[in-house]
Formats: structure tokens, sequence, C-alpha cells
């Protein structure tokens, strides 16, 4: 006798996801995917890995990602791959590669690997909704994706969102502001945080990023990139700011929000969920990229786009006690079956076809076995064939959701059952 096997888990950080829980997923992309295309985006797939050039160039080098979370690995032709951290890099070589017509408007379902310490909604392999538009640099397109994502978290029913928006700048202000951060910061430096006490110097504007308290303390009274921005720049941030407003959407100004990759310039936004206690309470963010596709190889192209965690935006609705369902999925027939006749397999084919959900039990199960079967199901009615629905060519039909079985139970002819069902489910 062969020793046993222990079950196999779920690696270290991810997660399987079953129903019931599943339809809230569906729930969600189905709204998501809805509200892309009433704004104007179309689907785009992308590989889950790519040349991890692809990466470096969009995340930067010195980036946390790319040094510490990013799975790399070597094929067996000995090229250098990497698993997609994030949604943007992957969707930009897209258009690089096969240059469509601008504005591009695209929208994405993406799994994400970053290798970090697991925690609620924080996962190894976790999923991003996302938008990117590439081609424009008009701010009425940062209004709209940002208004896309306010939408998408409206509809699902949040409401304690905050969105916090800001301005990077481009790469000739920037560069001036990150002196005098520099400069500020090496003052500072023995009262930041453990890590960036000694790595600042790397990336002084990954500082502005922690989210620590030593960092946040210190920042906080330094100089603010909002305010060292030219005027071109301030003229785009005013645009974005006075366009959202236009539509019913507050802002609030966060001085310290530079996002975590260097693609980013200019405006910057970022939806934090205020039903989360911790200081990790984003749900999404984005920004403006207009030089990602140039370091992808391609022609200098404007860009914005934004990304959101699937189960992030699941967990704010569990913080806020929302309940609504997003997707109904509910049975409408069970079939309960005691004669094991081929004739049931047809008419259950039929029914599905005429566009019924429909179940059954298997295994040759007893009549109560079965009942309970349906129930469990959540289906409105049962469809019962004994021997002696069988020998009438008839099936008996019951409402699951009734205990009053006399007035809610009532036989059909096999040739009635999709027209007697379609009428009992319109009541």
């Amino acid at each position: 006798m062969s020793d046993s096997v222990a079950p196999f888990q779920a690696p270290v950080g991810t997660h399987d996801v079953l129903g019931p829980e599943s339809a809230l997923w569906e729930g969600l992309v189905a709204i998501f995917a809805e509200s892309a295309y009433r704004y104007g985006f179309s689907l785009v797939m992308t590989p889950i890995f790519e040349d991890v050039g692809v990466f470096v160039r969009g995340i930067g080098e010195d980036s946390d990602v790319f040094r510490n979370e990013m799975y790399v690995f070597e094929d067996r032709g000995q090229r250098r791959y990497a698993l997609r951290p994030e949604g943007t890099a992957s969707v930009v070589r897209a258009f690089v590669q096969h240059q469509p017509t601008t504005p591009w408007k695209a929208w994405y379902l993406t799994p994400a690997f970053r290798y970090e310490r697991p925690q609620k909604g924080r996962y190894r392999q976790h999923y991003q909704l996302g938008v990117e538009v590439l081609g424009t640099d008009d701010p009425a397109v940062d209004v709209e994706v940002i208004a896309l994502a306010h939408h998408v978290y409206r509809a699902i029913g949040l409401q304690r969102v905050t969105l916090l928006i800001n301005s990077m700048g481009h790469a000739q202000c920037r560069g001036a502001y990150v002196e005098l951060l520099a400069e500020y910061l090496d003052e500072h430096h023995d009262e930041l945080c453990e890590e960036h006490r000694t790595t600042w110097r790397q990336n002084p504007l990954r500082v502005l990023d922690c989210k620590r308290a030593e960092c946040v303390e210190v920042t906080s009274k330094g100089p603010m990139l909002i305010d060292h921005i030219c005027d071109a720049c301030r003229t785009h941030f005013d645009a974005v700011v006075k366009g959202l407003d236009a539509i019913g959407i507050a802002t609030t100004l966060a001085p310290r929000l530079v996002r975590g990759f260097d693609y980013y310039n200019r405006t910057t936004f970022e939806f934090v969920a205020d039903a989360f206690e911790s200081a990790q309470n984003s749900i999404g963010g984005g920004g403006r990229y207009d030089q990602l596709a140039e370091e992808l190889g391609g022609k200098p192209t404007s860009g914005i786009g934004f990304g959101s965690g699937v189960e992030r935006i699941l967990l704010a609705r569990e913080a806020e006690g929302v309940t609504s369902e997003l997707l109904k999925r509910t049975l409408d027939l069970f079939v309960i079956d005691t004669t094991g006749d081929v004739s049931v397999v047809s008419m259950i084919e039929d029914l599905r076809r005429a566009g019924f959900a429909t179940d059954r039990a298997y295994d040759q199960r007893s009549m109560k076995a079965q009942m309970k079967a349906a129930d469990r199901s959540g289906a409105r009615f049962a469809l019962l064939v004994g021997p002696e629905e069988l020998a009438a060519g008839e099936v008996t039909i019951r409402d699951l959701r009734s205990q009053d079985f006399g007035q809610t139970q009532q036989r059909a002819g096999r040739g009635e059952i999709v027209d007697a069902v379609a009428h009992l489910l319109t009541k």
C-alpha cells in the first residue's frame, strides 16, 4: 500500500474564489465592462508574462516592485521574462506593437503578481480591473478616466470613497523640485523610517510615497511638488479639477501623492476607502504617463489610465456593510427524476435551450435526497418526474418558495412545459 498524500493547498499568497462569492466577482466585472463600454472603451487582452524589460523600463529599476516584488524567470530558451506586476506596461507595449488608431481607449481584467507579505485583500496573485487611453493629452480625458472609476465604485454600492488628486508635473519642472526635496531630506534623513534613512538618495520621490509615520511626518513639513510645477502643468491640473467639479465629483488635493512608478507625470490620483481603518486604504488609482510608449520603443505618446484591485474593491464593500447583489445568479428550475429515463435528459436540454437556468440531481438518489438538493439549489420551481408522470407524459411543477404545495403544484404535459414555466416565472 502506498503512503497517503497530503492534499495540496493553494500557494502562499494566493486564494481560490468559489460560489457564492464568485457571483460578486462576476457582477463586478459585468458592471465594469458595461461602464467601460459607455465611455467608449474596448477590451484588450495581453500575456501575463512579458520580456522583463517591459516592466523595468516602465516601473523603474530602483522601484520596490522591481527590486523586491517581481516574479522574474528564465525560460528554456534562456529568455528572461517577468510575470505582470501591474496592468499598464503590457497595454502600452501592445499599443506600440500594433499601433491602433488614436485615441485608443482600452479596458482590461488581468491577474497581477507581486511577491509581498500576504494580508487580507493583498495577495501575491491578485486581479486588476483597469483602463488606458493613449494618443491625447487633453485634460478632458483625465476627467473621463477618473469619472469612469468613480461611476463603477458608486454602481457597486460604495459611498465612503474619497478621491485624492495631485500633479507630478513633467520631467523638467519635477526635476527642479526633486533637487529641492533632496536638499530637504538630506537635512532630515535621520528622522525618516528605517528603510528610507539609507535609501532616500536613490529616488527622493519614493519617500513621499511611504506610508510610515516617520516619513509622513518629515515630508508633510517639506516642499510640495504642486507648488513647483510649471505654468503649463498647472493649467492642465486646474482644467482636470474644474472638469471633475462640473460633473459633481469632489476632489481632495493630496500634495504627497506621487504614485509608485517612474512613468507617471502630471495628473495622479487615488481612490481611498474611508471604511478601512489602516493607512493601506487605497482601492484604485492611476495617472498620466506621457513617456512610457517612448520608453517601450514607440513614438512619444500621451497616455493616462487607472487600475483597481478586485479583492480590494470587494473588501471595501464588506467594510462599508454593502450587501446588495451585484449579479443575480438564481436557478429557475431543478429537475427531480426518480425514473432514470432518457427522455428526462432530453427535457432538461430543451429547457436550457429555451433560456431557463436548470439543474438536476445525479446518481439515482432518492426522492427525499433530491428534494433536499432542490431546496439547497435556490431554484424557484422543481419539476418532478416519477413513474406516474412518466407514464402520463407529464411533469409536476412545484413552487419551492411556497409552503402550500396544494396551491402551488400543478401538472403539465411534456409539450407544454416551456410555456408553462415561462408563464409561472412571470408571476
